[in-house]
């Protein structure tokens, strides 16, 4: 009778530690499935913002600073790795953004522009697609970072090599709603 009841123990202690092992996997796997979300709508706002600024180049082109800006801002942001560096690039890049539809303000016919209205519509559902996944990917990030340094799961995850996700966070500058004038 003891054997069966040590049994039923070890089988008990065997379903918890898969249970809690299974949980630590699931949620780095949606941590990660909720990056690639983010990169793919950073890549999808890369590859609008050569259009953009075509299309302001063609009314403005003396703005010549804002734009070697913006080249160089993208550039880092596509190269960027990790959620601290890729924030960090990506607000610079916002920031150099901020100052294109700035210099577009001052040119009447390019806001008129049935191209440029396009474009900073598509821009502004992509901004909107990409904190919704940073918003979801942060949570996701939370409950993993929360269940590794909970006990007993740290234990287990220590075991296994989880790791600490880093969240995705704006910079404080980036946190006010970017202004889109037409």
């Amino acid at each position: 009778m003891m054997f069966l009841v040590l049994i039923a123990v070890i089988v008990l202690l065997g379903v918890f530690l898969i249970g809690m092992y299974n949980s630590l996997v699931q949620l780095r796997v949606r941590a990660e499935s909720a990056w690639s979300d983010i990169d793919v709508q950073l890549k999808r706002r890369h590859d609008l913002i050569p259009n953009l600024v075509e299309t302001v180049k063609g009314y403005a082109a003396h703005e010549k600073g804002t734009f070697e800006d913006i080249a160089k801002y993208r550039s880092m942001a596509m190269q960027a790795t990790g959620p601290a560096d890729k924030a960090v690039a990506e607000n610079q890049l916002t920031g150099a953004l901020k100052s294109l539809f700035a210099v577009a303000e001052n040119y009447p016919q390019l806001q008129a522009s049935q191209e440029f209205t396009q474009l900073q519509n598509s821009l502004s559902q992509i901004e909107d697609a990409i904190q919704n996944a940073r918003r979801y990917y942060n949570a996701v990030v939370r409950d993993l970072n929360t269940k590794i340094q909970s006990f007993p799961t740290n234990i287990l995850a220590g075991m296994y090599g989880f790791q600490q996700k880093q969240f995705f966070e704006a910079a404080a500058t980036d946190r006010e709603a970017v202004a889109v004038k037409f």
